[in-house]
């Protein structure tokens, strides 16, 4: 009996995809567009917290935010109704989105004329956490009603952050939700990774939020040493 050939076609696509994240890493630096990909599960406040960061922001840089859902525009509404510029991605079913489909609608929302461009990923803690999109950082939210456990659970979501924004913490005292314990968490899936507590109920945290993310623009711009 002839021999079962196996192809493991994740792993084939993946690399495809770190591939073409990586050109268009560079295409992006040409340009001195930076892309941030905020993930976290559905219901942490994603949205939110994107328009507290463009608040703090948009008197220094050119924003446009791409709003990632199986379905629906409610995000994007949200968006260009508070006056920024944004786009709707569907992805036909997929839970997340990669270098390529990035790609395109960056182009849609004419990236070459902005300073930072915000994905909202579609809400899930596995899948958007897999496929590289290109982005020049990852913005990871976690909520205080989701539990100080999901660096746990979910080490590959953590372990790719650059940034994690604890929402909700005007909540805090209603939940058993130990900061210093998701802190440590967070330090065994990625050292070194920054953790803000913030809230987009009352913008507590925000200014600290936009600091970061302003060092990392200008840095990728190339205004001051990364």
């Amino acid at each position: 009996m002839d021999q079962i050939r196996i192809i493991e076609l994740k792993e084939t696509l993946l690399a495809d995809n770190d591939a073409d994240a990586a050109r268009l890493r560079e295409e992006l630096r040409e340009q001195k567009t930076f892309y941030l990909n905020v993930m976290s599960s559905p219901g942490s406040g994603k949205t939110s917290c994107i328009l507290r960061l463009v608040e703090q922001l948009r008197d220094a840089f050119r924003i446009g935010v791409l709003e990632a859902d199986i379905d629906g525009d409610v995000d994007t509404r949200t968006m260009l109704q508070a006056g920024v510029p944004a786009v709707q991605l569907h992805t036909g079913g997929m839970c997340h989105l990669d270098a390529d489909m990035s790609r395109q609608s960056l182009r849609e929302i004419g990236s070459e004329a902005l300073d930072l461009v915000i994905l909202e990923n579609v809400g899930n803690l596995v899948c958007p956490a897999e496929f590289d999109t290109g982005a020049v950082k990852n913005l990871v939210i976690l909520s205080v009603p989701e539990g100080d456990d999901k660096p746990l659970k979910y080490p590959l979501m953590f372990e790719k952050a650059d940034v994690v924004l604890v929402n909700k913490i005007d909540a805090m005292e209603v939940f058993d939700f130990d900061l210093e314990a998701f802190r440590g968490y967070v330090q065994k899936r990625h050292a070194g990774c920054p953790v803000i507590p913030v809230s987009a109920e009352t913008g507590e945290g925000f200014a600290e939020a936009a600091n970061w993310l302003k060092q990392q623009i200008e840095a990728w711009k190339g205004e001051v040493t990364a």
